[in-house]
């Protein structure tokens, strides 16, 4: 038991290690310094902080829709790193990165904790209007603004990530980061799409639970159509 709690304050203290001083964390990365150790705790903890927050936002329908949404969430993000991450290496080894498969791969799920941190620091607020609304169209949008929010500072953490990566292959380095550009609009709308696949995340608290939903429409037709009712607009 010992030793597991031990493991455990291990795994979180790799996330603090990461909050406290960015750029040595980073700096570590690009050495390929404890890449497996740094990888391991950030899937650990990340898919922690995502399922508490899908938990909290499948609550508006029911715990089944909390367990759904607390095991897709975690899913989610790392489904979309899996489905974009070869691009994104294999592109940047074509045009003279010397970096490894590991190191990509810790610098993306460097990124996609940040994201999972902020989600869960968001997670107050999100069951404060869970208890105090019963708007579900508002409870919506209101965590789409903060899926969206916390997103782009993630792909900003990410795009000084990879910059820090590429600084010791000048060879390159101006296509890469162009390369790098275009591929976090593709990983937004493979992840926007796949969110779409995998709904529900919220259910609507009039409707049957169901674990997911026939495909229609798409993620931002939805989003105009919940944003005029709020408005009144049909």
């Amino acid at each position: 038991m010992v030793q597991r709690q031990s493991q455990a304050t291990r795994y979180f203290t790799t996330v603090i290690e990461l909050l406290r001083d960015r750029s040595l964390f980073l700096d570590e990365i690009r050495q390929g310094i404890k890449l497996d150790s740094k990888v391991t705790a950030l899937l650990i903890c990340s898919s922690i902080f995502f399922a508490t927050y899908g938990g909290i936002i499948g609550s508006f329908h029911s715990w089944q829709q909390a367990l759904s949404s607390g095991i897709k969430l975690p899913g989610l993000y790392l489904i979309t790193l899996i489905i974009c991450f070869p691009t994104l290496y294999f592109f940047n080894v074509l045009f003279g990165s010397r970096k490894s498969f590991g190191q990509y791969f810790a610098m993306l799920i460097t990124a996609v904790s940040v994201i999972s941190v902020l989600l869960f620091s968001f997670a107050p607020i999100s069951l404060f209007f869970l208890i105090s609304t019963n708007n579900y169209q508002f409870f919506v949008l209101l965590n789409v603004a903060v899926f969206s929010i916390t997103g782009f500072i993630g792909v900003k953490f990410l795009y000084q990530g990879i910059r820090m990566l590429s600084q010791d292959d000048e060879e390159g380095q101006e296509t890469r980061m162009s390369i790098l550009q275009f591929w976090l609009i593709l990983y937004a709308f493979v992840g926007t799409q796949l969110a779409w696949t995998l709904r529900p995340f919220f259910g609507n608290p009039g409707t049957e639970f169901v674990l997911f939903r026939e495909m229609e429409g798409n993620f931002y037709l939805s989003l105009m159509q919940a944003i005029g009712q709020i408005l009144g607009i049909r």
